[in-house]
């Protein structure tokens, strides 16, 4: 695949602004927008090793959008207010 094709396919792609949660371990109850955080945040570094080793476009654009997830999660646990 090329990389006009994935900006092609991921262009037809809508935007649901829904968060999709993957595996995440029932440790200490925190707050959601942590857990989502969180788990981008692994998502990011997975897909980082991966382009790491594999190289190549599409490993790299897979990681360029796990990271912009992580990005947006940290964004909206910024604006979250903790109380102590």
């Amino acid at each position: 695949m090329s990389h006009r094709d994935l900006e092609d396919l991921l262009e037809d792609v809508e935007d649901t602004r829904e968060i999709v949660l993957g595996a995440v371990a029932p440790a200490q109850p925190r707050h959601e927008l942590y857990a989502v955080w969180e788990a981008a945040r692994v998502e990011a570094n997975d897909a980082y090793a991966g382009w790491l080793a594999a190289g190549g476009r599409e490993a790299y654009a897979a990681y360029r959008a796990a990271a912009d997830r992580e990005d947006a999660a940290a964004d909206a646990l910024a604006h979250v207010r903790v109380s102590a």
